[in-house]
């Protein structure tokens, strides 16, 4: 058997900790690799226009599976197009591994040629970023790369130099067992009954709950009805939590709707579970506040706690569950449930009014025909600025579907780069790129790769001809907006020429047949709707210090938009509490 030489033990480990394909773009320094990857039928070399959508599909991938992800750029300018895409991978909690090669190891520090320093420029967006020098640090090196990805759900970024890859590598190497699954982490007993006395001790609980709560869906609906907590969620919590909640009383943030705000604020005691929100002038500071989340390092970080629990949400709320006294007084969870409501019925009627006739179209109405039309188990890639807001106000979550986007990184362009990491996961899943015209003209060179690789992709195109929550954050700032209209084509015609489907929509009676074709399309698609610029009214009372930093006073922006199926679920909840 021949030797095996860095580059093809490189490979191989990544096969043994479970990653299927590499997204990137070929270069010189990355030739021993891809050539490696050539060879072995194990793993796939996904070839992009951008290394920022590599970055991107890796991190949607990773989010989707669970599994590791790779993705890689060649030395200098190459790798360093990776770094968007890594820090949205890295702050979502993806686990993905990247390698960024590097210029000939006899040249580093020279000022050679395409030089950069990876293992700095990267730091800061990871977990492990560290140079591969001497062939003798192979295997160990990489395969503490790939357990700081998979045990800490992050970024590892791993140096190697060309020269280094091509070179043989050690004989009788320690190889060891990988590392690929992460452990439950419980909580001590000690946390455990600190946590209960509060809870029995509280008349009026909320809880609070974000991307930390997926799988706990069953555990989070027993603790809030033992307890009879109304629940709110942060957008990246959304579909986790929100399906079959009697309890929902909606979103709070920037985007946020109904009664959560008032449910978080009016408490004795707010449960944080597994969410490191953000805004925390949303978050009220004269309630007693529980945080419970994986990372430690996230406890505490936005809000003064009186009490911090280390561990994971099902397995911490599975001990709650069978300690803490249930309660019978029900009238704060039902007074909540009922200022959702009111608070949904008055602004439904914003996205049902004259829909069929209103030109430009309502980017409301778009996103619910949307989310009647698209599969139960689709995923939805949501483009940062307005995008995000239709997603969550319009997406209805049902267990089975999926919502990515950069919800915490909240970079542009990542919703069709996202799709291809999805698609590419499951070709016969529906997979939707919500994309905002801005964000999709910024990297809308890898359409090409949904053609190149016949990935069915349906790109849904909000095409207002403006960066429109930029122009928002300048209105209500008191300033004009300057620098936020586009000059677009018709990106349906572009869509065609490129070898895909593509159709232009004009007039709402065209929409719903228009995303019909499209999803009965076999392979990628792009539906161009012209929507309204205009789509949010805004209130006469707004200062300009309330969207500064997305501050509290932001949450007075009324997104007059409606609220999709939202209010069916709120209506029906309503139904259910006890009239006297």
């Amino acid at each position: 058997m021949a030797k095996q030489n860095v580059a093809e033990q490189f490979v191989d480990i990544l096969v043994r900790a479970g990653v299927r394909r590499m997204y990137g773009v070929v270069g010189d320094s990355l030739n021993p690799i891809v050539d490696a990857i050539r060879r072995t039928g194990d793993i796939e070399w996904i070839q992009v226009r951008h290394e920022e959508t590599a970055a991107f599909a890796a991190g949607a991938e990773a989010q989707i599976t669970g599994r590791l992800a790779a993705c890689a750029g060649s030395c200098g300018p190459g790798n360093l197009h990776l770094i968007n895409g890594l820090y949205d991978a890295h702050r979502s909690m993806a686990p993905v591994l990247a390698l960024a090669s590097h210029i000939p190891s006899g040249e580093i520090g020279l000022g050679y040629f395409q030089e950069t320093h990876p293992v700095e420029v990267f730091r800061e967006c990871s977990h492990y970023s560290e140079l591969i020098s001497n062939p003798r640090q192979m295997p160990r090196l990489l395969q503490t790369a790939v357990q700081h990805a998979i045990g800490r759900s992050g970024v590892s970024v791993v140096a190697l130099p060309g020269d280094i890859a091509s070179l043989p590598a050690p004989e009788k190497a320690v190889e060891h067992a990988l590392v690929t699954a992460r452990p439950t982490v419980r909580p001590g007993d000690g946390e455990i009954e600190k946590l209960v006395r509060l809870i029995d001790e509280a008349d009026k609980v909320t809880l609070f709950c974000g991307s930390g709560t997926a799988g706990a869906h069953a555990e989070v609906m027993e603790f809030a009805g033992r307890i009879k907590a109304p629940i709110g969620h942060a957008l990246r919590g959304k579909e986790w939590i929100q399906y079959e909640n009697p309890y929902d009383v909606g979103m709070s943030g920037l985007l946020g709707y109904g009664a959560a705000y008032e449910a978080t604020h009016e408490c004795d005691l707010l449960v944080l579970l597994g969410t490191d929100f953000p805004y925390n002038a949303f978050l009220p500071d004269d309630v007693k506040i529980v945080q419970v989340d994986i990372r430690p390092e996230h406890l505490g970080r936005r809000s003064q706690l009186d009490l911090a629990v280390w561990g994971d949400v099902r397995e911490t709320l599975r001990a709650l569950n069978t300690r803490v006294k249930p309660k019978t007084d029900r009238r704060f969870l039902d007074r909540m449930l009922k200022k959702h409501a009111d608070a949904l019925e008055g602004v439904v009627k914003a996205y049902t009014r004259k829909v069929e006739k209103h030109t430009p179209i309502h980017p409301e109405y778009v996103a619910s025909v949307l989310d009647e039309l698209a599969d139960e188990d689709a995923v939805f890639t949501v483009d940062t600025g307005m995008c995000n807001v239709w997603a969550a106000r319009y997406l209805s979550p049902n267990g089975k579907r999926r919502i990515i986007g950069s919800f915490s990184h909240g970079s542009m362009a990542n919703a069709l780069p996202q799709a291809i990491g999805a698609q590419f996961t499951d070709r016969s899943r529906q997979v939707v790129s919500m994309s905002g015209d801005g964000g999709f003209s910024m990297l809308m060179g890898d359409f090409l790769t949904l053609v190149q690789y016949d990935l069915p992709v349906k790109v849904v195109l909000f095409n207002n001809s403006s960066l429109g929550m930029v122009e928002l954050e300048m209105l209500v700032s008191g300033l004009p907006s300057y620098g936020t209209t586009n000059r677009n084509p018709d990106f349906a015609a572009i869509a065609r020429a490129a070898g895909a489907y593509g159709v232009r929509v004009e007039k709402p009676k065209q929409l719903t047949g228009a995303l019909k074709d499209a999803f009965r399309h076999r392979g990628p698609a792009l539906v161009d709707v012209v929507t309204d610029p205009n789509a949010l009214s805004i209130p006469p009372r707004i200062s300009a210090e309330m969207v500064t930093g997305f501050a509290l006073s932001a949450s007075k922006i009324v997104l007059d938009g409606g609220v999709g199926r939202m209010i069916q679920m709120a209506r029906s909840n309503l139904r259910n509490v006890p009239r006297p």
